[in-house]
C-alpha cells in the first residue's frame, strides 16, 4: 500500500501510444487477437498501461520504475490465488515480459463485465449499499483465506503507522494548536484501547477505491481490480481506502450481517478510524494534486471526510458507535 505521506495515484491519459506496437502485436498474435483489435484503453492507471485486446482480453503493462515493475509481478502472484478463493476478480490468462530493452512485465487478463462509477468523465462516484456489502463479503473471503508460502513470501509487510508523532510535528510547525494536538492524541489513545495489541496479519487487496470496482447496471459488484498494492497487513488497514461514511455498509457485508455487527462492529469502527487518522494526519502537510479525482486525493480530504461522516446521519447501530468514539 502507498504510505500515508505519499500522494495516492490518480488516473492518467496518455495521448500517444507509449509502447512499441510490434511488441504488443506479438503478445496479441500469441492469443489469437488481430492487430486491428489491439487498442489503448481510454482509462489509464498510474502504475501501468492498459490495452484492450479484442472484446475479451485486457493487457496491463508495468510503467518503468522498480516499484511499479515489482507491483505488477506481485499481481501475477496474487491474482491467480484470489481467483482460486472465489474472489470476484478477472482471471489471469498469461504473464510475461514485453520484448524490448526495458523488458517490462505484463499481465493478460479476462475482461470483466461492468463499469466504474463515474466512468463517463466525472469524478469517481460512490458505490451503492448493495455493492458496498458485496465488497465487504469479498474482502472477508480474501482475508480468511489460508495463504501458501509461495504467495506469502511475495508480499510486502505493511505495518500500522502511529500517527501521534505526526501530530506533534504538525503542532510544532503551526498547523495545529497545542490544545487541538492534545485532543487528537487523546482520541487516538482511546481508539488504540479497542484494537488488538497484535492483530492477525492477512492478505489484503490494499486499494479498494471506487475506481477499482466494476459494477453492473443494477449497481451490483462484478469485479475487484488492480492488485498492485496487495500486502501482508492488519485487515483493518484495508478499510482506510473506504470513505468513512461507507464503512457501515462495507463492514456489514464483511462481518456477515446484523448479528455479527452487533457483536464485533464497535471494535472494527475503532480500528478503521485509527487507520484513517494514521493516513490523514501526515497527508495534511502534503501537496495538492489538481488532476486526481479519487475521494482521498487532496491533503484535507480525509479529515473532512471524517467530519462529513460525523455530521451526516448514519444508520443504527453505527451512528451510536461513531458518536461513542468521540471524546466528551
Amino acid at each position: 500500500m502507498k504510505r500515508p505521506e505519499q500522494p495516492e495515484p490518480g488516473e492518467r491519459s496518455d495521448a500517444a501510444e507509449p509502447l512499441d506496437r510490434g511488441a504488443l502485436l506479438t503478445v496479441a498474435r500469441r492469443h489469437g487477437v488481430a492487430p486491428d483489435d489491439v487498442r489503448l484503453a481510454a482509462f489509464q492507471g498510474a502504475a501501468g498501461w492498459i490495452y484492450l485486446l479484442g472484446d475479451h482480453l485486457v493487457l496491463k503493462v508495468a510503467r518503468p520504475g522498480a516499484g511499479l515493475v515489482a507491483d505488477l509481478r506481485k499481481e501475477a502472484l496474487v491474482v491467480p490465488f484470489a481467483v482460486r478463493q472465489g474472489v470476484r476478480t478477472p482471471e489471469m490468462v498469461a504473464c510475461g515480459e514485453i520484448e524490448g530493452p526495458a523488458r517490462l512485465p505484463y499481465l493478460l487478463l479476462r475482461r470483466a463485465s461492468g463499469s466504474v462509477v463515474g466512468a463517463n468523465g466525472g469524478d469517481p462516484g460512490d458505490p451503492g449499499e448493495v455493492a458496498c456489502q458485496e465488497l465487504g463479503r469479498e474482502l472477508a473471503l480474501l482475508h480468511g483465506a489460508r495463504v501458501p508460502p509461495a504467495v506469502r513470501d511475495g508480499l510486502p509487510v505493511d505495518r500500522p503507522v502511529d500517527p501521534r508523532p505526526g501530530i506533534d510535528r504538525l503542532a510544532g510547525l503551526g498547523y495545529l494548536s497545542s490544545s487541538l494536538a492534545d485532543w487528537l492524541g487523546a482520541w487516538l489513545a482511546r481508539l488504540a484501547e479497542e484494537a488488538p495489541a497484535s492483530p492477525e496479519m492477512v492478505l489484503i487487496h490494499g486499494d479498494i477505491a471506487a475506481n477499482n470496482l466494476l459494477l453492473d447496471d443494477e449497481g451490483s459488484l462484478t469485479a475487484l481490480l488492480d492488485w498492485g498494492d496487495a500486502a501482508w497487513a492488519d485487515p483493518a488497514m484495508e478499510f482506510a481506502k473506504v470513505p468513512p461514511r461507507l464503512l457501515p455498509a462495507v463492514l456489514t457485508g464483511y462481518l456477515g450481517g446484523p448479528e455479527a455487527v452487533a457483536e464485533a462492529g464497535r471494535s472494527w469502527v475503532a480500528r478503521a478510524l485509527w487507520h484513517h487518522l494514521s493516513w490523514a494526519v501526515p497527508r495534511a502537510m502534503g501537496q495538492p494534486d489538481p488532476v486526481a479525482k479519487h475521494w482521498s486525493a487532496q491533503p484535507a480530504n480525509r479529515l473532512l471526510e471524517l467530519l462529513r461522516c460525523y455530521a451526516e446521519e448514519l444508520p443504527s447501530p453505527w451512528a451510536g458507535w461513531m458518536r461513542s468514539q468521540r471524546l466528551p
